[in-house]
């Protein structure tokens, strides 16, 4: 698919010396089109399966695609301390900060999936509209936390919680930057709740899960976003609930448009008849829309 393609590193600014990193790929016939940034979700990375299948589904559409690691995740892991979350819009913001215009005539459009969607909802909550980022899209995102991790932990989801638990305890344990105190605390995690409020709370400065929760919450930076953008879910996904989103829709944004699906699962919206998922199909609607100038 794509004719060639380029490792990329992104420092960080907030004097850690983390960076993260993330695949630059371009398609043999380049269309008038702004770059796609991938941003993955929760034990992911831009190896995931849903973001290799979007980058296909893009590239051959004559768009190039940047499939980026989140910090500590991926290929970045051996270039960072730290370790993403859920409220880290900015660690986005510098990886659209490095990138310099002359690379991107035509802009930016992001896409975060799940967790990488509730976080750059974080940061398109907070930044004013700019020429970089012209829009973008979320999938399956955990827009309220608390509810989303009140799922998870449901009986049953007890195999999904206990492989999900299993996958970020190896991730975050690979680092040599833990405390013994930290190190003991992810081991003795026994639930989502308890990773999250051992370490991933006191570790990025919030006061325990719930504090946490409540001020990454995804939900709580729609009404500030100034960027065209498109929020996509299904009502049957089994770890995200979807009255979230049917609060939002009930509410007029003007830069906002959500649509919601009676199927699909968590990031698959697979279709029997339709070799593309519904998300990208949609996502791809959205973004042609953009470009015509028939969005705001």
């Amino acid at each position: 698919l794509p004719s060639h393609s380029a490792m990329l590193e992104f420092p960080t600014s907030d004097g850690s010396g983390d960076s993260l990193t993330g695949t630059l790929e371009n398609p043999f016939r380049p269309e008038a089109s702004p770059l796609i940034l991938l941003i993955h979700g929760l034990a992911g990375s831009e190896d995931s399966t849903y973001v290799r299948e979007s980058a296909r589904f893009h590239l051959v559409r004559g768009r190039a695609v940047l499939r980026l690691n989140l910090r500590g995740a991926g290929t970045s892991r051996c270039l960072s301390r730290g370790y993403y979350h859920a409220g880290a819009g900015s660690d986005v913001e510098d990886v659209l900060n490095s990138i310099s215009p002359e690379q991107i005539p035509y802009g930016i459009f992001a896409i975060g999936f799940s967790l990488g969607g509730n976080i750059l909802l974080n940061l398109l909550g907070r930044i004013s509209p700019r020429q970089r980022l012209i829009g973008a899209a979320v999938v399956s995102a955990p827009i309220k936390p608390i509810e989303a991790c009140q799922r998870i932990m449901a009986r049953r989801n007890y195999l999904y919680q206990k492989f999900l638990l299993r996958r970020i305890k190896r991730d975050v344990l690979s680092s040599k930057a833990l405390s013994a105190r930290e190190r003991q605390s992810i081991e003795g995690a026994r639930s989502i709740y308890e990773f999250d409020d051992g370490w991933v709370a006191p570790r990025n400065g919030f006061h325990g899960a719930r504090d946490y929760y409540e001020r990454t919450a995804g939900s709580r930076y729609v009404n500030d976003i100034r960027i065209p953008t498109l929020m996509l879910h299904a009502c049957n996904d089994p770890w995200i609930p979807v009255a979230p989103y049917l609060e939002l829709q009930h509410r007029h944004f003007s830069c906002v448009e959500i649509l919601i699906a009676s199927g699909g699962g968590h990031v698959g919206f697979h279709e029997r008849g339709f070799a593309d998922t519904w998300h990208d199909r949609k996502i791809d609607d959205f973004l042609r829309k953009l470009i015509a100038g028939e969005l705001n």
